[in-house]
Order: structure tokens, then sequence, then C-alpha cells
């Protein structure tokens, strides 16, 4: 088999690298372990071409597993992987089981399983719920996991540490591996997949070669300074796009990508049907005929959100273009890796600022990138709601004894410090419901019976099997034209506030809402007038950690002259604009500013720790102050920093500072600072659901948000009073505070600031950092006399004409 590998790719011409064959070797040798290399650089070959070199003569059975984060990357992968069958003569049958395959195909598959199945966490969660699981399973050598990164960090990645720890119970010699392109922490990374520390980790041959540039606007006058989208470079962008044969327009956001789909079209509307858009609430048929056409090369241009980032392989397009900053450097180079796509080959992708400061941002991803600071994922530990779900699955595929079990949960990184007592309590709860719910018998859903947990209701077991998906899942409604045919699906809390005629951007179409029956949105198309753009969950991404430093430490580069980067130039008259009025941010340095306008007192503070953490920081801060004085805020926050705005004076010092922005005592004072009981009822709504305590409904009869939330709230409430002690709540507090609030982040930028030098300057007038945050504020305010978009572009002109009597004087 190793000589017919070599004559393909020698075929092909095809260069074998070395990190290939070890990964090969260590296969062959049993073992397992994570590939650590850049997209497009061959690691599915990899990981594929092991199993295939051992066992392809053997047929019959399942005998590879092949996790991918995405149904949508399935279809690509099958193609990949069949292909590398058939070339070295192998007969195996590859087939794809996710919550898109056909009902005929899953039966089929239960009675004659393919030798490899490409599948998702859920689907496989799904397989482990029937009673012949284990004889379906025992033909099964490895596992693949695909992506790894993408579900490192999530709930899915724990529903996938416990199917895997199931998997190896029966198959004791199990081998595992994961495939990741954009990771730092390696070895935790392979550690949480294997469950062991003795894993392979085996790095790509070399760091892909990605190039990071810029477009930058001719006159930064023109640009705006905040509160874009970077329409502004439309016309740049066209002349881009015009240049390549085929191009990735990457956004942020769903709504970002549905402006900037129009815009271009708005811009050349000969462009019609050569250019699409991509997005995860597009219908998936349509979404599958728009990858088809980036394959065949039918397509000049795709704008798209994260539903292009991960494992599809596009070989036409050879340049990719992000709108706005990526966040994060992972990110970056994840779409940076959509082109030049095959080993060897150099990514480019041009980053479009959507207002000034970007552009010190996208400079900062370029030596973040160089220099390999990659942000790590943090694995998600005690989600007590999964481990329930995954122990009624068990108890429904064949039952369990709870010692032995207790044992196998206890091997995942997610649940090895798991106490006897919380192991009890997830005994009760999925038994009795727990102390408050134990009179009501549907949440008796599993048994005790000869020592084996089992499930035997078959209503409780179908509606089981339906809510497994949960853990993904968003509450969304669908969008359908009145005479038929779907567009997709859209967040129910944006539809609820349109009336009937409502105009909006959906799919790359203006619609008009016609009406809302069984949690569908029927439309029609609307006529050219006053539209809204809807805006789904996750809008505002906050700037990693990785890249503010690194963001940080070209501010200081800039102030002492050893700064090259061509972007800099562009707008050096606005930092030295702020330069001027005030000092720039550095490593080291915290800068805070007080400034005294109409508005009231301002006091600006630039900690660089991203948009979730400053909201947290701002609370803290303001009711620490108010503790000391009646005083009212209105607070502001962006990535770089927050404002306080108030309409009386505070003794704004060093030293008040310092203990203002202290560590101690933080997450009382979050408590006390935040509505944390409400904003953990919330939380605790998609908790219900995995745990099993809310069910969503049957297909063509799903519970509405507000039914889901009243629900989920009404068993919040009982828990609340009757079972203060219940885990579930406990772990609703925990996700606030860690998922919304950022705590642990939160804490470590306090303790640096701790150990910063704290400058403390008052200025005359806003300055080009605050300039930012004053226009998220008047964004979020309703003005009557004028728009906020008028009001900003004002100050705007005024900054610019400031920066420019800087740049003369100097």
């Amino acid at each position: 088999m190793r000589e017919a590998t070599e004559a393909w790719f020698a075929a092909n011409d095809w260069r074998i690298f070395d990190f290939q064959r070890d990964a090969w070797d260590a296969y062959a040798r049993g073992q397992s372990g994570l590939i650590h290399s850049p997209t497009g650089s061959g690691k599915t070959l990899a990981a594929w071409l092991g199993p295939l070199h051992r066992s392809a003569h053997q047929t019959g059975g399942l005998r590879v597993l092949w996790i991918t984060p995405l149904r949508a990357l399935a279809n690509d992968t099958r193609k990949s992987l069949q292909t590398a069958a058939d070339a070295l003569g192998c007969e195996w049958r590859i087939e794809i089981r996710t919550g898109d395959t056909a009902a005929s195909a899953r039966q089929r598959q239960r009675k004659q399983p393919p030798e490899c199945l490409i599948t998702t966490p859920e689907s496989l969660s799904v397989l482990l719920s029937f009673a012949d699981s284990r004889s379906w399973f025992r033909q099964l050598e490895a596992v693949v996991v695909d992506e790894w990164h993408e579900l490192l960090g999530s709930k899915r990645g724990v529903q996938l540490e416990l199917c895997l720890a199931r998997l190896r119970q029966w198959r004791g010699e199990l081998i595992t591996w994961g495939l990741s392109a954009t990771l730092a922490n390696l070895d935790a990374a392979a550690r949480v997949l294997l469950g062991h520390d003795d894993g392979v980790l085996i790095p790509g041959e070399a760091t892909k070669q990605v190039e990071v540039r810029a477009l930058c606007p001719d006159a930064l006058a023109q640009f705006p300074q905040a509160g874009h989208l970077g329409l502004a470079l439309t016309d740049a962008v066209v002349e881009a796009i015009a240049s390549a044969r085929s191009t990735l327009v990457f956004t942020n956001t769903r709504a970002q990508s549905e402006l900037w789909f129009e815009a271009l079209l708005s811009a050349r509307p000969d462009w019609l049907g050569r250019i699409a858009l991509h997005h995860g609430s597009i219908d998936r048929k349509l979404r599958q005929e728009i990858e088809q056409g980036l394959r065949q090369g039918d397509l000049l241009a795709v704008v798209c959100t994260s539903s292009l980032d991960l494992g599809v392989d596009f070989s036409p397009v050879d340049q990719v273009m992000q709108i706005g900053s990526p966040k994060g450097v992972a990110r970056l180079m994840q779409r940076a890796g959509r082109s030049g796509h095959q080993p060897g080959a150099t990514s480019i992708i041009w980053c479009v600022p959507t207002y000034a400061l970007e552009l010190v941002e996208i400079v900062a991803a370029r030596h973040a990138w160089r220099a390999q600071r990659i942000e790590a994922r943090v694995p998600v530990t005690r989600a007590l709601d999964v481990l329930s779900q995954h122990l009624v699955t068990v108890a429904l595929g064949g039952g369990f004894v709870a010692s032995q079990m207790l044992d196998e949960v206890r091997t995942t990184h997610a649940f090895e410090s798991l106490s006897d007592s919380e192991w009890q309590w997830c005994l009760d709860f999925i038994t009795r419901g727990g102390q408050a719910l134990q009179g009501y018998p549907q949440y008796h859903r599993v048994v005790l019976q000869d020592g084996i947990y089992r499930m035997l209701d078959r209503r409780l077991s179908r509606q089981h099997r339906m809510s497994i998906g949960t853990i993904s899942s968003d509450t969304a409604m669908r969008v359908q034209w009145l005479s038929g045919g779907k567009l997709g699906t859209i967040e129910e809390s944006f539809i609820s506030r349109l009336d009937k005629g409502d105009r909006f951007l959906f799919a790359g179409r203006l619609v008009e809402l016609v009406q809302i029956r069984d949690m569908t949105a029927y439309v029609r198309r609307a006529k050219r007038g006053k539209k809204t753009v809807p805006r789904w969950q996750g809008g505002r991404m906050p700037l990693s950690t990785e890249l503010a430093d690194s963001m940080l430490e070209v501010l200081r580069a800039f102030a002492s002259d050893t700064a090259t980067d061509p972007e800099l130039e562009v707008v050096k008259p606005l930092l030295g604009h702020q330069q001027a009025v005030s000092v720039l941010p550095q490593p080291g340095v915290l800068l805070v500013e007080r400034c005294q306008s109409r508005e009231g007192h301002s006091i600006f503070v630039y900690p660089f720790a991203g948009r979730l953490v400053h909201e947290g920081m701002a609370t803290l801060m303001a009711l620490r102050i108010s503790r000391e004085q009646p005083i009212t805020f209105t607070l502001s926050v962006n990535d770089y920093g927050f404002e306080l705005l108030s309409s009386s004076v505070c003794d704004v010092s060093v030293t008040n500072l310092s203990r203002w922005l202290s560590a101690d005592e933080l997450v009382d004072d979050l408590y006390a600072g935040v509505n944390l009981s409400e904003t953990a009822k919330r939380q605790f709504r998609d908790i219900a659901r995995i745990a099993g305590l809310v069910f969503q409904g049957y297909p063509g009869s799903g519970k509405s948000t507000r039914q889901v939330q009243a629900s989920s709230g009404l068993i919040y409430d009982v828990l609340a009073r009757y079972d203060d002690a219940n885990l579930l709540l406990d772990q609703a507090q925990r996700e606030v505070l860690d998922a919304q609030l950022e705590a642990q982040r939160l804490k470590r930028a306090l303790l640096r600031i701790a150990n910063a030098e704290i400058r403390l300057v008052q200025t005359d007038r806003l300055s080009p950092f605050a300039f930012p945050l004053w226009a998220e504020r008047l964004q979020a305010q309703t003005l009557s006399s004028e728009s906020w978009r008028d009001r900003v572009a004002r100050m705007a002109d005024t900054l610019n004409r400031n920066a420019n009597k800087a740049k003369v004087s100097k």
C-alpha cells in the first residue's frame, strides 16, 4: 500500500512531507495523537492514509469514524477521502451521517455500516443511544477528529470527550487522531482529545507562508474614525475583486455580510449572478449551490462569514479579503488559508479596515502571526448539563452500572475532578429530577433495575434523541417565500421586533415581512425603500489578548519611531494627534483620560483587554465609585477601553484608580454590580435544554423562544426557591461569569493593571482613542434633532482637522 501511495503522489506531482510519513508510521504502531499543520498542507491525507495502509484489505463493518464539527464540511470531506481510497484500490464505502442525512440512508447504515462514517458529535451521540450500539461499533479501529480546535473549548467538545470515553470502554486499543491548523496550547489540546498525556504531537512541515496586506484609504481625512462598516473602501474592494479570478470576502457578522453584498452589487450591477452571499442562516441547499459554483470557478466572489472558515477546499480561490479587524490571530490565519489551499502555496489575505484605528490592528495581527502568538482554546470543565444528557443517552443505549460509568466519565478531561457528591447529584437528577422536581413524572427519565440504569419510556426516549442536538442549536425561525421555497433561518428575537410590511435584507435580497405562522416568517420580494438588517447573536466578538498585546507593542514602536509598516504612515496623523493631546497607550502603561464637555464629565480608560472584559471592568469601577459618593454613570465600551460619563465630577487620582481597578473582592463586586440572577436565568435556558428539563417540541410544532424561556424561567424560579443547592443553578452563574463577563480574563487584566504605570491625562477635547467610545455611546442613545451618524461625521471632520493641524505644527 505504501508503494501505491508513492505512485499516486508522483502521478499528481505531489511531494510526500515528512510529517505525513511520521503520522502513517505512528498509526502503524497503534499510537494516537494530534497533527498540527497549516490549512491546505495535507494533514487530511496524513490522518486518512494511516488507516488505509493498515486495514484497506479488511471490508465489512465500521472501521474508521471521522468526526467533523460542521455538517457543511461532510460532503467535501467524503469526496477527499473517497478519492484517496479509490486511488489506492481500497473498496471501502465512505458515507455521511448528520442531521441532514435521509431517514432511509440512516436505516440502511444501521443494518450495513460503511467502513468509514463521517459524522458530527451530535450524530455520534445519537448512535450511542441505540441498544445495539456496542455491537455496531465492534470493529471500530480509529477515530479522526477534524478541525479539533473548533470543538475544543465548547460544550460540543465535552460531548465528544464523553462519546470517545464510551467508545474506548468498548474498544480498548482505539486509535484517536485530531487535526488542527491554529492552536497554541497543543499539549493541552492533545490531552483533552485523548484523555491522557501519551499522545504523539506531529507538527506540519513548516509555517505556512501568509501575506497580510491592507487596503489603505487614499486620504485619512475622508476615512471614518468610528461607527462604520468599512463601506468607504467599497471601490477599492471592487477593484481588488475584479483583478482576481475568485475571491472570498469574509465579514465578522452576518449582518455585515448582507450589507457588503448589497454594496458590491450596487457598485457593479453587472456582477449579478457572478457574486454570491454565504452565511449560516441561509438555507443549506442554497449554500451548497454556492459552494459548488466556487469549486467550478463559476463565481467571481462570495461574501461570507465563518460559514466558509473551515475545511472546505476551494482550490480556484486565489484571494481572500477580511472586512474589519479579524479580532484574533487564529481567525485571520484560518481565513487566509482558504486561498493558496495547497501544500507549499502562499496564502494572501487583504484586510479592509472599517475605521482608521483598525489599520493598527491589521499591523498588529501581522506581527503576532510572524511571532506565532496564536490564541489558546480553554477546554470546558464541569458542564453537568452535558454530562446529564450523556448519561441519559447511555441509559437509553443499553444502560450502565454506576461505579463503572463513574470511572469511565473520570477518564475525560472535562470530568476528571468530578466529585462523588456531584456524581450522586447527576444520578438523582436523571432518575427523579432532583429534590424540587421529583413530583413530576416527565423528569423520571432513567430507572434503576437490577443494578443497571436504563431508560425505558418510549415517549421520553424519542424526545431525548431529538434533543441531543440542542448543545449547538440556536432558537431560530424559518424564513420562507410566501409562494414557497426556503431562504434560511433567522433569530426570533429579530423577527419579533418587526411589523407586517417591514423590509429587511436577508440572503442578499430585500424582502418584506408578510406574516408569521408556525415558527415561519413568510416574506415576499420588496421594492427599494427603508430597510433594516438582521442582527444575529454573537455580532460583537471581543479582541483577543494576543492581538491586543501586539497592538500595544505596535503603538510603542510608533511612539519610538521604530515602526516601518506602511499602514502606519497612513494613520500617522491620527496617532500623532493622540500624542499631541494625550499619550499613546503602550505595554506596561494604563492610560486614563479625563475630559469635560457639555455632556458631562468623562473618564476614558484604555486597558486593551477586549469588549467583554471592559463591560465588566466599567461596571466594577462604576459600582465602586458609587459606593463612595452619590453618582450616576453612563457606560460605553469597545475593544480598546471604556468610558464613564457622569453629570457630576468625581475625585479621579492615581491612588483612587488603583483602588477602583483592584482585583480584590472581584467576584463579590461583580455579583453586586450585575443583575446576575436575571442574567443567569437567561443562561439557564440553554442549560435546561441540554439537560433535558425543557423539550423544544416535535418537528413542525416547535416552541418559540418566548415559550422556551418561559418554561425554563419557571423551572429556574422553582429550583431557586425549593432547591437552591441545585448544581445547574450554580453552573448557570459560572457560565455567566466565565463566558459573558470573561471573569478570568478580567481578573488577569486587573492584576496587570496593578503592576502597570497609570498615566492620568486631562484633555480639553476628545482624543482619537476617545472618539470611538463617544460614537459608541451616541449610537445607543436616541436623538431627536439629528441622527447619530450626522453627529459622528461632524465630529470626525473636526478630529481630522485637528490631526492635520498637529501634523503641520510638527
